[in-house]
């Protein structure tokens, strides 16, 4: 397994402003500014954004309008935020959009129970309506959400599945990403891509191809965005990834699907591993809150990936042994 070479450091924008007590509708025209343009809060008064063109823009004009209000602001930029390592501020921004995308997957998982329910062309040209606004939500989040947040995919896959399923015919169907059938044998002998930050559904992806798909299979860690496949590679967990969510089943479901795998203790596991990364308590399994735990700390206490892989080999290698002696 390897890292891409660590990018240059990051460089901040920060906007620092203090807005008059009145009007109040003037203090939330502000904040909603700020939460459209992906701006997060460090203080309670400073808003920070990844500095480039656009986003220096984006602050320009709002600093401009809190001027013109009756406020004071000023941008600058910053290596650091109060302290923050890169890595934590991504974090910041990534919880954020996690936010985002896990209200319009909730939209999309009740849109999809009224489907079933829908028995009038009316209803379901509503329910159509509402997919479509969902879908353009998700655009305009995709564009704020500067460093690949997870939840992304979830959101993604669970909008394409309503889509699917609300399609009368080929030409109603929403364009979605498209990827190449895999067979298990494709499987083998691959190099094997994801973003870097693994967390349960990733660490899960790892283990399993280690353990049953290819013991000798090459894993590289890629940011999760602007990253360009090379021939042969095999993304998972990654938006337009050739492994990756799908409807609302997470990766490690998805890869088992694929590499034809039936085990029922590693289908348990994926139970579990679903549970914890799509946060809809689906399975509802009882071992799920102790692995959550285990893996969350894990990841606070390992920032590199590998560190993370290591350490968490051995939770599924223990959580397997544990559903094949139950089974028996």
């Amino acid at each position: 397994m390897r890292n891409d070479s660590t990018p240059a450091e990051q460089r901040w924008l920060l906007l620092i402003h203090q807005l008059p007590s009145k009007p109040a509708y003037f203090r939330v025209k502000i904040w909603r500014r700020l939460q459209r343009i992906g701006a997060v809060a460090v203080k309670s008064t400073v808003y920070a954004l990844p500095a480039n063109a656009e986003t220096q823009e984006d602050f320009e004009w709002l600093l401009k309008e809190i001027v013109e209000g009756g406020g004071e602001a000023m941008v600058c930029e910053a290596r650091l935020i109060d302290g923050l390592s890169d890595a934590q501020a991504h974090a910041l921004f990534d919880a954020a959009r996690d936010e985002d995308y896990e209200a319009i997957a909730s939209e999309a998982r009740t849109l999809s129970a009224r489907v079933e329910a829908a028995a009038s062309a009316e209803e379901r040209a509503d329910i159509r309506m509402q997919a479509g606004r969902l879908r353009k939500r998700l655009a305009d989040i995709a564009t704020i959400d500067f460093f690949g947040a997870t939840g992304r995919l979830s959101a993604e896959s669970l909008i394409a599945d309503l889509e699917r399923r609300l399609a009368e015919d080929k030409d109603m169907i929403n364009e979605s990403p498209s990827t190449t059938p895999l067979t298990a044998a494709d499987l083998k002998g691959r190099v094997w891509v994801t973003r870097k930050g693994v967390h349960v559904d990733r660490m899960a992806c790892i283990w399993l191809i280690r353990r049953f798909v290819d013991p000798d299979a090459v894993i590289r860690f890629v940011p999760g965005k602007g990253y360009v496949p090379n021939p042969g590679e095999i993304r998972f967990d990654m938006f337009e990834g050739e492994i990756t969510h799908e409807g609302d089943r997470c990766s490690f479901e998805v890869l088992l699907s694929r590499a034809g795998i039936t085990d029922p203790a590693l289908q348990a596991i994926a139970e579990i591993v679903h549970d914890i990364d799509l946060k809809d308590a689906k399975f509802g399994r009882e071992e799920t809150t102790g692995i959550a735990s285990l893996i969350a700390g894990i990841c606070t206490a390992n920032a590199q990936d590998e560190q993370r892989i290591i350490q968490g080999g051995p939770v599924f290698d223990n959580l397997y042994q544990y559903f094949r002696a139950k089974r028996g």
